[in-house]
């Protein structure tokens, strides 16, 4: 719980029971967790409090979302955990089509060059296919 703590103030987040409990799941998870993995992994908080810890991590940058096709959106903490984006939060996630498990790929997001006047601010680059234990 220390390094959820840590995490929270140096963003400026008070460290709050339910945001501890969200944070510390998030840093143990071997991927993007979607809310209903963590109602199970926390069973003892409601379904609610962990939708508001998600959206306050995701609006102070602390962990980013990811939509990798299924409906239900998925989370990460950021890689810098700090409240401030880095080039590692745009990333390539797998989303395995025979287990439904979705991985952090530690590949950038390939550079697109936009026409003039566009500026990306976010990207969102899922693969999808059979992870090493599907296939």
């Amino acid at each position: 719980m220390k390094q959820a703590a840590d995490i929270l103030r140096h963003a400026g987040i008070s460290a709050t029971p339910n945001r501890l409990l969200v944070v510390d799941a998030l840093l143990g998870a071997p991927g993007p967790l979607a809310l209903a993995d963590l109602e199970t992994l926390l069973p003892t908080m409601e379904r609610s409090g962990i939708f508001r810890v998600l959206s306050l991590l995701a609006e102070s940058h602390v962990a980013h979302t990811v939509n990798d096709g299924t409906r239900s959106l998925k989370y990460e903490l950021c890689p810098a955990s700090d409240g401030g984006h880095t080039a590692a939060d745009h990333h390539v996630h797998f989303h395995c089509t025979a287990c439904g498990r979705t991985y952090c790929l530690d590949i950038p997001v390939p550079a697109v060059a936009l026409p003039e006047g566009y500026e990306a601010v976010t990207a969102n680059f899922v693969l999808e296919g059979l992870c090493p234990v599907c296939s």
